[in-house]
């Protein structure tokens, strides 16, 4: 990555999934533009084997400024075999890899039955129990099995994190029960569903607040001049940490300066 303006605040997104086709012919740009929005590190989200793998190898080409996670997103649970527990723990097993994931349930689609998506996100939690690597965590329209299942697993992970929050107060307060660190994406900037996400972004503890894009999904949509593209890219993060900023009454930097070390806890990365 090139280097930032040193008036820039370093941030880390903690879930982009720059194996997506969609960088194909621009990785290298993309990667650059988020070096000088103050992107300092990204973890490369890995939501199937074929994703998992390249987000690794990705990760290997900027030692200590790219990293991965390896697991199954609940829509590919129905692809989920005996033999995936061996491709998840020779990943986990490299450094570059920092948690497990992207997993959990989906109801919303359903592209994999619900039997399926509970079944893979348990070999999952027990992958994340044995190799001692947080939990990179997946929940919509799902809440109550999401929370059942996760029960029975939390105090054994080292820690976990529910992805791309968008849910009530009441969701937030059971994942903050259970020791969750929380992230927020540019679903807080989009004012036709994520305005009640500015009403509880201020009830997460300052400790357990992360930001992440996830993209090439959820380009928020108050960035103004509009991106000639629809396509979301990890320069994004420093306008969806103003956007929570705003809602806490922090700085800029102090979001930032929280936010960072906060991920740098999370996957042990510094």
């Amino acid at each position: 990555m090139s280097r930032p303006d040193p008036r820039t605040p370093a941030l880390i997104d903690i879930g982009a999934n720059l194996a997506h086709d969609s960088f194909d012919h621009d990785r290298h740009e993309v990667l650059a533009r988020a070096a000088e929005a103050g992107v300092s590190r990204i973890v490369i989200t890995g939501s199937c084997a074929s994703s998992s793998h390249a987000a690794l190898e990705l990760a290997r080409t900027r030692p200590g400024e790219l990293f991965s996670t390896a697991g199954v997103h609940p829509h590919h649970a129905k692809d989920w075999a005996a033999a995936d527990p061996d491709w998840v723990r020779s990943l986990a097993a490299n450094p570059e890899v920092v948690a497990i994931g992207e997993c959990g349930l989906d109801f919303y689609r359903n592209f994999s039955s619900p039997e399926d998506q509970e079944r893979a996100f348990r070999a999952q939690l027990e992958l994340a129990v044995e190799t001692a690597l947080p939990v990179f965590l997946h929940q919509r329209d799902a809440h109550e099995r999401f929370r059942a299942i996760l029960a029975d697993y939390v105090d054994k992970l080292p820690r976990a994190v529910a992805h791309c929050f968008t849910g009530n107060q009441r969701e937030l307060d059971d994942y903050l029960d259970m020791g969750l660190y929380i992230g927020i994406t540019g679903w807080i900037c989009d004012e036709r569903r994520g305005h009640h996400l500015r009403e509880v972004v201020p009830m997460i503890p300052g400790d357990r607040l992360l930001l992440e894009t996830d993209s090439p999904y959820l380009l928020p949509r108050d960035i103004d001049p509009k991106p000639t593209s629809r396509r979301n890219e990890p320069m994004y993060l420093l306008h969806v940490a103003e956007s929570v900023a705003q809602c806490t009454g922090e700085s800029l930097e102090e979001m930032a300066d929280r936010t960072t070390r906060n991920a740098g806890r999370f996957f042990s990365i510094t």
